[in-house]
Formats: C-alpha cells, structure tokens, sequence
C-alpha cells in the first residue's frame, strides 16, 4: 500500500509540474515576449482559463501527502516553514496579479501588476526547484524526528547543509530555464504573430541552456547524495527515466526547427515528468532522506497512515480524480486552438 500512495503522490505531483509548469513558465519569459499591452494581454490569454485549474495539482498533492504520510507533514513543516510560507504568499501574489490587471485600465497599475506576475512567477519557479534538490539531497533530521535548515552554512552538501547550497542553487536554476523552455513552446503553440516567433526564438536559446544544467545535474545529484544511484543499480530498467529525459529534449530541438509546435510542447512535458520520476525512483522507498549521524531516514513505511485510513482515502481519491480529469479534458478542449492578439475573449 505504501508503494502505491508513493506513486499516486509522484504522479499527481508530475501532473503539477507539466501543467503549472507551463503557465510558471509564461510568466518567467512574460515581459521579454510580450512587448506591447496587447501582446501583453494575449499572453495572458493563454493561460486565463487554465492557470488556476493547474494549481488544484498542488493542493491535491498536499492533501494526498497529509492523509497518506501525515508524520512527513510534522518533519517537513519543523525545517521548511519559512520557505513553504515564502511559496505561499508567492503564489497568492501572483494570483492577484493576473486577476487585477486586467481589470485595470492604468497602465501604471498594468505595470505593476505585470511586474509581480513575472517577479512571483521566477521566484516560485527557484523556489520549486531549489525545493525538490533539498530532499533529494537530504535534510539533517534529529533523533526525534524534526530539524532546522539555516538558509545557507558554507554552500557545500554534507552533515550540515543550508537551504541553498551549491546543489539546490543548481537545481532552482534548472527549474527556471526548464519550465522557461516549457513555457515558450507553449506560447509558441498558443499564440501567432510576433509573440509566437519570439517564443520560439527564446525557446532555441534557453534549450540550451537547460540541455547544459541537465547535462550536469545527473552527476551532481550522484555527487550530492551517493545512494540515489542504489536503486537505479538495483533495477536497471529505471535508466530508462534519465534516457527519456535525453530523447525529449532531442524531440524539443527537433521540433523547434521543423515548427512541430504541438509535438515540442509534448516533447517538453515528457522531458518534465521523465526527470521527476527519475528523481522519485531515486528516492524510494525513502521519502525524505537524512544528512549527518543523529537521524535516519523517513521512509514510505515509517510515515504511511494506518491500513483503513489508506483504503478509504482510496476509494474516495479515485472518485475525485475522476470528477477532477474530466473536468481538465473539458477545459482544455473549450480553450484549444491559438490566441489572437484581437481575440478579446477569455483573459484573468
């Protein structure tokens, strides 16, 4: 039962990634692709009907984590407090941003308000990454289960890590040009004119720069924390994860030069979840790993509910998954098809 809430978890996480991905993206290229108040507007467009649907991931995850590993709540929340308190004022920032401005007609306020979406939006994006290469690498948690993180020590992994270390500095910076790239290919598919060019000029650019850090962050993420590599070892068909990854971002840069708009916006929420589930596998069956001699680790075991608790939430997930998909394929197809820069319909 453990290792299915494990994967449920990773994959509606995976869900959020891919999903949010791409309007975190948006927002992070906004103000250098859209130049102009009605460029502004369309891109905006493209993400209005869909953006806040997107965050429901989020809020699942979090409500599947609390009833399937309640006693990884308390560990997380003794060390990542401030951080997750940082994220969620983020996130309610950027939600105001895209709701207000365009319900206003002053272009300072537009600004403003443009400013924060593209401020709120790169800083969560950081932030996530940052995030996931904190438990990758690992948290210095104490024999009674809790621990603190000092937002830096000496930048460097081992028993006395910070928050930001050369590892999670690498993993936030990744997470920006990856779901940058996601978002320029979905601006690419969603919009015409000058803002499509533009994203797909940006997306050549910035898959470059996500090839190189995915290029190092294989190797960095075996440097930060050695036993990841014990699982893929132990089942060497998880390799296939990493080579998706590979192949995906092949598919991107071949798609950007045939103008496979659709086929590289997929190609990217392959390369998205194939590295997230490669981070997952690499974790199981812990769930949250510990640095340093006063801890261990907290597995999926240690931290799971009791068996009825599991099974009830099954049933009931299964129903709110279902109502919950449904209502994604309905929006997605109502909302399909390019964003007209005259088009003056759906924007938030």
């Amino acid at each position: 039962m453990g290792t299915l809430w494990f994967w449920i978890v990773a994959l509606m996480l995976t869900a959020y990634i891919v999903l949010d991905g791409f309007d975190l993206g948006v927002g992070t290229i906004y103000l250098w692709i859209a130049r102009t108040d009605s460029e502004r507007s369309q891109a905006l467009r493209t993400i209005g009907p869909v953006w806040d649907g997107n965050e429901v991931w989020l809020l699942a995850s979090a409500g599947t984590l609390f009833f399937a590993f309640p006693p990884l709540y308390a560990t997380a929340f003794s060390g990542f407090y401030l951080p997750l308190m940082i994220v969620l004022w983020l996130i309610i920032l950027r939600g105001v941003s895209i709701e207000l401005r365009s319900h206003s007609s002053e272009v300072l306020w537009r600004t403003f308000f443009e400013a924060i979406f593209f401020f709120s939006s790169a800083l969560l994006s950081v932030f996530f990454g940052a995030a996931l290469a904190n438990v990758v690498r690992g948290v210095p948690i104490g024999a009674d289960g809790y621990f603190f993180l000092p937002l830096w020590t000496n930048f460097r992994t081992g028993p006395n890590p910070g928050i930001l270390d050369w590892y999670t500095i690498l993993g936030g910076v990744l997470a920006v040009t990856a779901l940058s790239l996601h978002g320029s290919l979905y601006l690419a598919l969603k919009t015409n004119g000058d803002v499509e060019e533009r994203a797909t000029q940006l997306a050549k650019r910035v898959w470059i720069a996500t090839l190189f850090l995915s290029t190092i962050g294989i190797p960095a993420t075996i440097l930060a924390r050695p036993a990841s590599l014990t699982d893929y070892l132990r089942h060497p068909i998880a390799f296939i994860f990493p080579l998706m990854g590979a192949a995906c971002l092949i598919a991107i840069r071949l798609t950007l030069s045939k103008g496979f708009q659709l086929r590289g916006f997929l190609a990217s929420c392959g390369y998205l979840s194939s590295m997230f589930l490669g981070a997952a596998f690499g974790l199981f069956p812990v769930i949250l790993p510990a640095v340093g001699t006063q801890g261990r680790d907290l597995t999926v075991e240690q931290a799971l509910s009791p068996p009825h608790t599991l099974r009830v939430g099954l049933a009931w997930w299964s129903v709110g998954m279902c109502l919950a998909i449904t209502y994604f394929c309905i929006v997605y197809w109502l909302f399909r098809g390019k964003v007209s820069i005259d088009d003056h319909g759906y924007e938030h």
